[in-house]
């Protein structure tokens, strides 16, 4: 995996450099190779050179999605550099869904020359690093930590993002549940993490208001091996009653909602799966009749000219999936910032790229989400964006209304 990584980074190298005219590289993710980039980008002379990062889970469990943020994001700066005419390098940070290592990565980046950072990718991350980044007066901008309290705690001061909080998605979910699914009772599993107990604790309510019975229960999202496996047909088997005809997975994991789902297959209960946000990986997770939402479009048939370019372009780098495409917008933002200050006659700092970042507003058609971007002053996104999926019997996932 790590060797894949280095050969992609390579051939960001190269397109940077056939767009802008630079002669810089792109770097690992320790700090000295940071500050070596940006040393590389400075010496090119371009009028407008600067470092960004971004924090991400690009091996581990949930690489699969890591990646595609990754390649979105690679995809971004390299479109924007071009566009733009500006000279931005990608520093990236490997943190495989782990607080520990984004701190570590953090502190990384802190030191280095970056002047933005995009991710970390999961809610327990953010509450990890967002300290540190407001200390280092750094913006980081995410495309899928959805917690509410990263936003009101006060603590993360320089945090963004470009999708809902849970207080968005959470009753859409459980209100789409309860008119068009009309169960009885449901089975709600979160796997001992922020972003899962987050949306867990906004739907339940919800669901137990509108006289549906919830069963709740937790496991190790941590788990691998024999234990994630008779972790997880424990659940099926003595967890999943008879009555509960809908199972909601808000996990990360899209390999562990589809070995739950074949469990419960194979032990012949009849139940729908909704899973959110992680577990959108067609490759990964495809039991047919379930339903996923997630905080980013899929934009693989539309017919929008950005769109089509950037599904054609994501190529280069990796396979296309939706769940990347809040990654684009964040990292896009990014660039924009950068881009203004230079027109502005400065030089990309921390301060003035944040300063930037806060004054956003793009338009619905300028970016893949299809909603105008702009921020809150607390670094929400302004409007409420929802998407949800269904997976035919073919195993294929049909954008369907939220409503």
């Amino acid at each position: 995996m790590k060797g894949r990584l280095y050969l992609v980074a390579t051939a960001l190298t190269a397109l940077i450099a056939a767009g802008c005219g630079s002669s810089s590289s792109s770097s690992s993710s320790s700090s000295a190779s940071a500050s070596a980039t940006t040393t590389a980008a400075a010496a090119s002379g371009s009028k407008c050179s600067a470092a960004i990062a971004i924090e991400g889970p690009f091996t581990g469990p949930v690489a699969q999605l890591g990646l595609e943020q990754l390649h979105f994001a690679q995809l971004a700066v390299a479109m924007d550099n071009q566009s733009l005419g500006i000279n931005v390098v990608l520093n990236q940070n490997d943190t495989q869904l782990t607080p520990s290592i984004a701190t570590t990565k953090t502190e990384a980046i802190i030191a280095s020359k970056a002047v933005a950072s995009i991710g970390p990718a999961g809610s327990q991350e953010v509450e990890a690093v967002g300290p540190l980044f407001a200390r280092a007066g750094l913006a980081f901008i995410s495309g899928s930590a959805t917690l509410p309290a990263l936003t009101t705690s006060g603590k993360n001061t320089t945090f963004l993002r470009v999708v809902p909080d849970d207080n968005v998605q959470g009753p859409q979910d459980a209100n789409y549940i309860i008119k068009h699914l009309k169960p009885k009772a449901v089975l709600i599993v979160d796997d001992d993490e922020a972003y899962s107990q987050g949306l867990v604790s906004v739907m339940t309510p919800i669901l137990t208001k509108a006289g549906i019975k919830v069963n709740h229960q937790t496991y190790n999202g941590t788990d691998t091996g024999a234990t994630l496996a008779n972790a997880l047909q424990s659940l099926v088997t003595s967890k999943l009653t008879s009555d509960e005809t809908v199972a909601v997975l808000p996990w990360q994991t899209a390999a562990n909602a589809q070995q739950f789902g074949l469990d419960a297959k194979q032990q012949g209960k009849k139940v729908t799966l909704f899973g959110t946000d992680g577990t959108d990986s067609p490759s990964q997770f495809k039991i047919p009749g379930t339903y996923v939402s997630n905080f980013g479009p899929d934009i693989s048939t539309s017919t929008s000219a950005l769109d089509k370019a950037i599904v054609a372009g994501v190529a280069k780098y990796g396979p296309y999936g939706a769940f990347g495409v809040p990654t684009y917008a964040a990292t896009d933002v990014a660039m924009k910032a950068i881009s203004s200050v230079c027109k502005a006659g400065q030089t990309p700092s921390r301060a003035n790229v944040l300063a930037a970042i806060r004054k956003t507003d793009i338009p619905a058609a300028g970016n893949p989400l299809g909603v105008p971007i702009a921020f809150k002053a607390n670094g929400d996104l302004a409007g409420s964006p929802g998407y949800l999926f269904h997976i035919n019997s073919a195993g294929k996932y049909i954008s369907i209304p939220t409503s």
